[in-house]
Formats: C-alpha cells, sequence, structure tokens
C-alpha cells in the first residue's frame, strides 16, 4: 500500500530521519566543547602491589615478556578507530598512565610519541606526563623519555620508609626513590611525587619524616593519598592494621600544614602545586573537560553539540590485544542521559578547593542550572556548599564531607534506592 502524503506535506527522506534521531539523542545543548586531553594506559606492572585496585596486571614471564610492539600497534588501531569524533580538535595535553609505563623500553616510549602526534592535533605546549616508579631502570631511562618529548615526570615513591615500603608491597627502596627524584630534577622542570600517609603501624611523625624527604627533592607538585582499602584488593581481603581515625587526621593536618609552609598551593581534595605548576591533564578532568582515553579498560568522555557520550575499552590486555589483532572495534559507547549528568559534573568539579564558575554547569553539562535549584539550595542550607551566586564551591565542612556533598546531586531514583 502507498502511504498517502496530505498536499503541502514534505517527505522526509531516510537520511534526514536519520540524523533527525541523531540530533535528538542526548536532549542537551552545547554551546562550545570543551578542552581536550588524551590518556594512554599501560596495563603492565612489575608486581601487582595489595593496595591498588586500578587495572594493572603483572608482566607474566616479567618485563621483557611485554609484547611492546604488539601493544603499540594496538594502540594505534584504537585511536585510528576514534579519530573521527575528535576530527579538527585540538589535544591540550596528555598522560601516559598505568600500571607502569616506565616499563616501556625508551624506543617503545619514542615510538609511541610520535604515533601520537602524527594522528591527533597536539598543541605545541601540550603538558605530556609519564607516569614512573623509581626502579634502578625506570630511573636511568628518564633523560630518554624527557628527549622524546615527555615534560612532567610523575613518580610513585608512595614513602621512603623501607618498612612501610615493603608493607606496601612496592619493588623499590627508599634508596632508589632518592635516586630517582635526584634525577628527575636534574632532567625535568617540573615533576611530580605519588605520597602516601596512614600506613599500616605510620606514626605521625613518621609521616612528617616522610614528607620533609621529599620536598627536599624539589618537586613541584606532590599528589598525598590517604591509603584506603579498596574492594576487590588484598587489603581488602586481609586488612592490615591501620591507625586510628584520629591518628589519621592529626597526620593529614600536620602534612597540610607542612606543605603549606612549603610553598604548595591546595587546589584538589589530594593536589598540591607551587605556584602555576597544577597538573593541567587533571585540571581538565575536575572541569568535566573531555578525554579520550585508549588501552585496556580506559574510559573516556567526548562531548557533542547535543549530547556526551562514554565509552569503555576491555580491561583484560589479552583480550583487549586479541580484538585490536582481527581489527574488531575496541570500544562501547553510550550516551549519558541528562539525568546522570549533573552528578557526573559536580563529582568531578566540587573536589577543586577553588570550585568552578555557575556559568560552567551549562557550559558542560548543556542543561540550565535551574535543573538542580532544589540539591544547590539544601547543600547550602546544610553548609556544605559556599553561599556564591557566581561560584560552585564547597565549603571546608563540604570537602570534609565531600562524598556527602556529591551524592546530593544523584539522579533522583538512584537517591531513593540508596541505603539510608
Amino acid at each position: 500500500m502507498i502511504p498517502i502524503i496530505p498536499v503541502g506535506a514534505r517527505r522526509e527522506s531516510p537520511a534526514a530521519g536519520a540524523l533527525r534521531a541523531f540530533n535528538a539523542k542526548g536532549g542537551i545543548t552545547l554551546s562550545a566543547l570543551p578542552p581536550l586531553s588524551l590518556y594512554v594506559h599501560f596495563p603492565w606492572c612489575v608486581k601487582k602491589c595489595p593496595y591498588c585496585d586500578f587495572n594493572s596486571h603483572e608482566a607474566q614471564g616479567g618485563p621483557g615478556a611485554i609484547p611492546e610492539a604488539l601493544y603499540l600497534d594496538a594502540l594505534n588501531r584504537d585511536l585510528e578507530a576514534v579519530l573521527p569524533l575528535i576530527w579538527g580538535r585540538r589535544v591540550h595535553s596528555v598522560f601516559i598512565g598505568g600500571g607502569t609505563p616506565s616499563l616501556l623500553s625508551e624506543s617503545g616510549l619514542d615510538r609511541l610519541l610520535a604515533d601520537l602526534r602524527a594522528r591527533v592535533n597536539l598543541e605545541a605546549d601540550a603538558e605530556i606526563t609519564l607516569e614512573a616508579n623509581p626502579g634502578t631502570v625506570e630511573a636511568a631511562r628518564f633523560a630518554s623519555y624527557r628527549a622524546s618529548g615527555v615534560n612532567r615526570l610523575s613518580i610513585g615513591v608512595q614513602s621512603l620508609n623501607d618498612a612501610h615500603l615493603k608493607t606496601l608491597g612496592r619493588i623499590h627502596d627508599a634508596d632508589q626513590a632518592r635516586r630517582a627524584m635526584v634525577i628527575a630534577a636534574s632532567v625535568f622542570e617540573n615533576f611530580n611525587v605519588d605520597l602516601m600517609y596512614a600506613l599500616p603501624h605510620q606514626t605521625v611523625s613518621e609521616a612528617r619524616e616522610d614528607l620533609a624527604d621529599v620536598l627536599a627533592f624539589g618537586p613541584q607538585h606532590v599528589s598525598l593519598y590517604h591509603l584506603t582499602l579498596e574492594p576487590n584488593t588484598v587489603f581488602a581481603k586481609f586488612p592490615p592494621p591501620l591507625p586510628s581515625e584520629d591518628t589519621a587526621l592529626l597526620m593529614q593536618d600536620s602534612l597540610l600544614d607542612m606543605l603549606a609552609h612549603a610553598g604548595f598551593l591546595r587546589y584538589e581534595v589530594s593536589a598540591f602545586a607551587r605556584p602555576h605548576r597544577q597538573s593541567r591533564h587533571n585540571l581538565n578532568y575536575w572541569h568535566f573537560g573531555d578525554y579520550l582515553g585508549i588501552g585496556p579498560g580506559a574510559h573516556s568522555k567526548l562531548s557533542f553539540a547535543n549530547r556526551i557520550v562514554r565509552q569503555t575499552r576491555p580491561k583484560q590486555p589479552q583480550g583487549y590485544l586479541e580484538r585490536a589483532a582481527r581489527s574488531e572495534p575496541l570500544f562501547d559507547e553510550t550516551v549519558v542521559s541528562g539525568a546522570e549528568l549533573p552528578f557526573e559534573f559536580f563529582l568531578n568539579t566540587l573536589r577543586l578547593t577553588d570550585g568552578v564558575p555557575a556559568s560552567q554547569f551549562s557550559e558542560r553539562v548543556g542543561l540550565s542550572l535551574s535543573v538542580v535549584a532544589r540539591e544547590l539550595t539544601l547543600a547550602r542550607d546544610k553548609g556544605l556548599l559556599a553561599d556564591d551566586p557566581i561560584r560552585l564551591r564547597a565549603t571546608a565542612l563540604g570537602m570534609d564531607f565531600l562524598s556527602d556533598l556529591q551524592a546530593m546531586f544523584l539522579p533522583k531514583l538512584v537517591r531513593e534506592r540508596a541505603p539510608s
């Protein structure tokens, strides 16, 4: 039967209908796209630490058994498949994380950066960070990494106490960590040190000694983490004896005071930097910018005029390599619903001590701030959110109860199902 089209009506072509449906996805309107960063995941470690819940895997057969060339080929296929989604956009920062990406050979890291430059529009002054462990082999490669284009190093020191390093399952000792920081300071103008506190059996004085020792090597950035027992880790299954909550709080207050006196600004919950040395890559996450992630388990958040999409990749390195070898799709993609976007925005932005301009909500989410008017009022009434019409910023109390503050912006159905 031939359909009857009313006089004056215009038949919609299949292409036009598909375009209309495509444009309707997401239910949001973005006036401009946010900055774009690139994350590259390297999934292998020499040894899995008992506290670690990252997507990292022990290299079976040792570091020499890592299929470096095959992996770099797979990363190229991953990146090339997603290039049409970011065509014409500039990449402001690159972060090579893991795992232990400093296990890459010098030639491997050089090839990786060359491959990235050949495929994406990388800004000339882009921040390029590499995560590194302080082992002797990795530290010997720092100068080569700098020559290849890495301009920011992040060293996973965690502690400078040999007993605590052993408890944490780290493969380096305190002397290796010190040597790594000496080399980093001589090669890089900008390097970060990861340090943990509230470790098993740790005292306040030991935590202070760790930080004082780290600061003596002149890092421009310190990431300070409270040890937590994450699900699906060895420490979660076999909990070690941790300091009491009161002791951990004393440690935190003391370490924050030391960092402030050393000229470090706390700009995020766990991030401290000398002036103008904040991590540009991580700031983009916390400002709800866009990021493309490639490699096993990597996630992406990409914005378009009318929707925001999430991508996920298979977590197991072997499965990732096999799919790449068969030229199969390496990521799954979903559109983030408008109901979820406010929570995702506040989950990131409220981590910043200065918060963000209130106008950034509509710029990055594509919705009016009025959609969370009730939640904003409630958070301000509870003293968790600053009473500031210009900025969205947690108060000191809000920083202390950040998870509770962020949870206030969960979609209504999720809040109603949450245990009281």
